[in-house]
């Protein structure tokens, strides 16, 4: 049990007085210091207001020595976003086998496509979806293909298939690159990402197609991401030559950073 470190720690990078976390506890300075030296134990109720005081998850505030932890993830504890920070949330995953007991590439067809968010971890689920192999992916990795609708990822077309590779946490995302990522709210969409988790805790989501603005994702509402791997197109199209696509790496970096702008302009007239 760490209570008694994390909280003089969280405290102490807070620049804050034992006399004045008390205060804002409702308790005494004597209660709280004998808190901080592991001579008395909170009761629950106490617990929990100082899990909401420092804006951590009362398991981590219990469990996890915050100490140990890298800068980046424990300032965004203190920011209140309560990152799953060993990535266990994203390394769940309800898989198949086949006879050979190797995973599956399983597919989630159209019909499936709304029910995923909510069966997802449902092994009833996803053992009725569609599954195969494929020889030239690798044996050791876990992949899935979904259906992409919409036009905001060109080359990539309405009705096409998309195949990733499941990452077990966002450290694993490689600023630029295409990603399946599945949302609660969204759903599953297919987006070109940026990581903002040191910054503000966000994914920010661009288009390929540069007439889609981009958006930050919270990290606490993604459920899975899964690297592009590769897709098949519904029909095959002719490249036009002078199309918007000669500049699409440059209009991509332009989004970006007027999705970054944005979000700063945002925070601060939050603070205003």
């Amino acid at each position: 049990m760490y209570l008694k470190e994390n909280i003089k720690l969280l405290r102490k990078r807070r620049k804050r007085s034992q006399e004045e976390v008390a205060k804002s506890l409702s308790i005494t300075r004597s209660a709280y210091n004998s808190y901080e030296n592991g001579v008395a134990e909170p009761g629950i109720t106490l617990l929990l207001r100082l899990a909401d005081f420092y804006q951590v998850n009362l398991d981590k505030l219990v469990k996890v020595d915050l100490s140990t932890l890298p800068e980046s993830q424990l300032s965004q504890l203190e920011k209140g976003f309560d990152l799953d920070l060993n990535g266990t949330r994203l390394r769940v995953l309800t898989t198949t086998v086949n006879t050979n007991n190797e995973e599956n590439v399983e597919l989630v067809p159209l019909k499936a496509k709304a029910g995923y968010t909510t069966g997802y971890a449902d092994p009833d689920f996803i053992s009725v979806l569609p599954a195969f192999n494929l020889p030239f992916l690798s044996p050791n990795r876990k992949y899935r293909t979904f259906p992409i609708s919409g036009d905001s990822m060109p080359p990539v077309m309405d009705g096409a298939w998309v195949t990733g590779e499941y990452l077990q946490d966002w450290n694993q995302v490689r600023n630029g690159n295409p990603y399946i990522v599945v949302t609660q709210d969204e759903g599953i969409v297919f987006k070109v990402l940026y990581n903002r988790v040191d910054e503000d805790g966000t994914f920010l989501h661009c288009s390929t197609n540069p007439l889609y603005e981009p958006y930050a994702v919270k990290v606490n509402d993604i459920l899975e991401i899964w690297k592009f791997v590769n897709y098949i197109n519904p029909k095959f199209e002719e490249p036009v030559q002078g199309s918007q696509e000669d500049v699409g790496p440059a209009l991509r970096v332009i989004q970006r950073e007027i999705g970054f702008i944005k979000e700063k302009v945002k925070s601060i007239e939050h603070k205003i």
